[in-house]
């Protein structure tokens, strides 16, 4: 069935507004190097992750993420690389985004400290033939007509430091404020704006075979308001992890932030490890929708780093 004009609307709000127009996870500690690209390389070996998010099932032209990263350490764990693929929906509107990510890793008292580069593209493209309303929308002639599409080239920078227990980087992915517009119309009414990203997390040993795991993530957009992940997971003899985690954001009348979400985590192997998280709508959003499910995969060629190693990156991170 055809996405009613409304869902277009909100599709097109979605990148003219001035909030979080970057992709967002709850699980977002699986997918660091995406946030930051100091990040590459700070995986035992070459590891492939795959993520998939759908958010708020039940209600129509909700937002379906699909992405796919890889990350290697090279030239004896002093240079990472890695790469990401994203496919995002909302309504009628399609992005595909493509980053590279380079970081140069120096040695510092007790693990790495990383300088980070990100080379990124992206592909908006809406499908007006989609969209329907109440009248004749060839009517309107401020309706764009067709299959529209943009590409947006980004660059962007990040800085991370990681321990054998702790991690903290910073970050801007994309540094360049771009004309997102997909009309030839004069001005610019939609841009692609800078976001910066704080985050940080530790692993503890809180007694035989249980660690816990506190992680936090800040989002900051200029002109929008502030934003925030915040989880703590415990992980039982290494291969079980359970969590809740929590977002700021959702409604500013209710104040109660924007979800709440609950995290599972299997080490099938010592080269598989499987995530699910399920997310509690809290905003007033909450009676159109049954929640956001997402999943995560990842998996190391080799198998994880042996723990006499130099440096213990755990796999938790």
């Amino acid at each position: 069935m055809k996405k009613l004009f409304t869902l277009a609307i909100f599709s097109m709000l979605a990148w003219s507004l001035m909030a979080q127009q970057d992709d967002q996870f709850t699980q977002f500690m699986y997918y660091k190097q995406g946030l930051n690209p100091g990040a590459a390389g700070s995986l035992p070996g070459l590891a492939f992750t795959g993520i998939v998010r759908s958010q708020w099932l039940g209600f129509e032209g909700a937002p379906e993420t699909q992405g796919l990263s890889f990350s290697l350490p090279v030239l004896n764990n002093r240079v990472g690389v890695g790469a990401n693929i994203v496919r995002q929906t909302i309504g009628v509107t399609e992005n595909f985004t493509l980053e590279g990510a380079y970081a140069y890793r120096i040695r510092v008292p007790r693990g790495h400290l990383s300088l980070g580069l990100m080379a990124s593209v992206r592909l908006i493209r809406t499908d007006y033939t989609q969209v329907e309303g109440t009248q004749p929308i060839s009517q309107d002639n401020a309706i764009p007509v067709g299959l529209q599409s943009k590409y947006v080239p980004n660059f962007g920078a990040g800085i991370y430091y990681e321990a054998p227990h702790f991690y903290l980087g910073a970050s801007i992915p994309r540094l360049l404020t771009s004309n997102i517009d997909l009309a030839d119309a004069a001005g610019t009414i939609s841009r692609e704006v800078p976001h910066f990203y704080l985050m940080g997390g530790v692993l503890l040993n809180v007694g035989d075979n249980v660690k816990i795991q506190p992680q936090v993530l800040f989002k900051y957009v200029s002109s929008a308001p502030f934003d925030a992940d915040a989880n703590i997971n415990l992980i039982f003899a290494d291969r079980v992890t359970t969590g809740v985690s929590y977002r700021l954001g959702g409604s500013s009348r209710s104040g109660v932030g924007e979800s709440a979400a609950f995290l599972l985590g299997i080490q099938l192997s010592e080269k598989l490890n499987f995530g699910l998280s399920y997310d509690i709508t809290m905003s007033e959003l909450r009676r159109y929708n049954n929640g956001t499910v997402e999943g995560v995969i990842r998996y190391f060629v080799g198998g994880k780093q042996k723990e006499d190693a130099e440096v213990v990156t755990p796999r938790f991170f």
